[in-house]
């Protein structure tokens, strides 16, 4: 067995002593951080593609439902009154607590456009650019994702990675302007069973990429289409992304940048609706767990350019800090 199975085999064993530990001693009394999903949908355009819209936004709303999460529709209304859709958005962020374990989900659905120098995204009213979100999304410290499904969506994702930060685009350049169907998909995995790659029977972000991807592969494969879009994402806060294809399993081989960790980690450990088992973990606990996973994940990264008696040391400091997390849960 290779050094990776090995220290595959750890983390769930360490995972399954975590469990075991909360049934033990049953449960605390702590109240679960509640998550927010904030999903916009913007200018319609042709009537095709406003249903499929339609069909996305309710997808969320279930999807919110089913996790308990908090959830904030904005451009589904008639859209009357004093204040823009881009107005909703940016007083919708700005009444959302900045810091904190409660995860912020922002979906954005419809049509973008990229005019070699700037991004936006098209709202009924005013636009919204790839430089105003980043300063909205600018004072949030709490786990935060940012889900952009339209066209010519990948200057989102440069402008708006962050450390710690998950930033999804439909596209991998501004000039991917077609219709994206990435968004469709993506809203039909983050709920189906299909896309629980790991078996742990709960679907992170992560795997919901991965499958959205794969679909919207197949779909331009079964219409002999030329492929007009490739998502990519971004958890390692460089603002450059990995496709789909550059993962084996929930694990990426490859990195767009020498010396960036790999990205997916991140996006791994976020869940919109959560597995009763990780219901069980109190939001104090998961955040140290994941933390120290991350740090697990970052030192792997750093293993081909370390000494092998070094890097198996810092492994188990690590591992132990994990078992002494799970002893005194």
């Amino acid at each position: 067995m290779g050094t990776a199975a090995l220290e595959g085999n750890a983390m769930r064993i360490l995972n399954r002593m975590l469990l075991s530990a909360v049934l033990l001693g049953g449960m605390a009394g702590w109240v679960s951080a509640q998550s927010t999903v904030i999903v916009v949908q913007g200018a319609g355009g042709e009537t095709e593609f406003a249903a499929d819209f339609d069909q996305q936004i309710k997808a969320w709303m279930e999807v919110s439902a089913k996790a308990g999460a908090k959830h904030i529709a904005i451009g589904t209304g008639s859209g009357e009154g004093p204040l823009t859709d881009r107005d909703r958005l940016q007083q919708a962020l700005a009444a959302e607590e900045k810091a904190g374990l409660a995860e912020l989900w922002l979906v954005l659905v419809g049509h973008g456009t990229f005019d070699g120098r700037e991004a936006k995204m098209n709202l009924r009213g005013p636009d919204v650019t790839a430089a105003e979100l980043a300063d909205w999304l600018k004072p949030f410290q709490r786990p935060l994702a940012v889900l952009h499904t339209t066209s010519s969506s990948a200057p989102f994702l440069a402008k708006l990675s962050a450390p710690g930060r998950v930033v999804v685009s439909a596209t991998r350049s501004g000039y991917e302007h077609n219709y994206a169907r990435f968004g469709k998909f993506l809203a039909e995995a983050i709920v189906d069973p299909k896309s629980d790659l790991d078996k742990d029977g709960q679907i992170s972000l992560l795997e919901s990429f991965l499958s959205a991807s794969h679909r919207t592969t197949e779909f331009y494969k079964t219409e002999s289409r030329l492929a007009t879009e490739h998502a990519l994402i971004d958890d390692n806060g460089d603002g450059l992304g990995t496709p789909a294809d550059w993962f084996r399993g929930v694990v990426a081989t490859k990195r767009a940048r020498d010396g960036a960790a790999l990205d997916g980690p991140r996006a791994h450990q976020m869940h919109l609706v959560r597995s009763a088992a990780e219901q069980l973990l109190s939001p104090e606990i998961r955040a140290r767990r994941d933390r120290l996973e991350l740090q697990v994940a970052e030192l792997r990264a750093r293993k081909a350019k370390m000494p092998e008696k070094q890097y198996f040391e810092d492994l188990e400091k690590l591992l132990l800090e994990l078992a002494a997390l799970y002893d005194g849960t």
